[in-house]
């Protein structure tokens, strides 16, 4: 599909993130990204779900490119129809993070989407659950030095 990311790893090429995230917990499994109980492991996977699949491919180069002249209109508009739901959804599973107090799989897709809800303008304060989160997540050392911003093929103006 000529998209980013893809990894290749122990003799074979994934591409798609949640596919990399999970094949990685599951041969590195220390720190462990899902909750050992299965009712939060659902959680962190129906969050993940809402983000991946639901907010952030509406993004995507391709499909600004065929939005045209209107992109920013349209990326604001799903950024806020998906921010609105998920606002709602951690409001009952976040602790310090999206599920509890334990970095999970949903918190690496969390930080790339509100760093593009940024990137289109949009204002967060309306969502303080996901603004919080995403603050405690940036003060993670791991989470500074993967940011988009901080990465060597990031563009000038978007560099941190």
């Amino acid at each position: 599909m000529q998209q980013v990311p893809a990894l290749h790893i122990d003799g074979v090429t994934l591409n798609q993130s949640l596919a990399i995230i999970e094949y990685l917990e599951e041969t590195r499994p220390e720190p462990p990204l899902l909750p050992s109980d299965p009712k939060k492991r659902a959680q962190v996977r129906m969050i993940c779900d809402n983000i991946v699949s639901g907010i952030q491919p509406l993004q995507n180069l391709h499909v600004l490119q065929k939005v045209g002249e209107k992109k920013l209109e349209w990326a604001q508009h799903f950024i806020t129809r998906g921010f609105q739901a998920l606002e709602k959804i951690l409001e009952n599973t976040a602790g310090r993070f999206c599920v509890g107090d334990q970095v999970t799989i949903a918190d690496l897709c969390l930080v790339p989407q509100v760093t593009n809800a940024e990137r289109f303008n949009l204002d967060i304060a309306p969502y303080p659950t996901i603004s919080r989160i995403n603050k405690s997540l940036l003060q993670l050392p791991a989470f500074q030095v993967s940011h988009p911003s901080c990465q060597p093929d990031t563009p000038e103006d978007l560099r941190a």
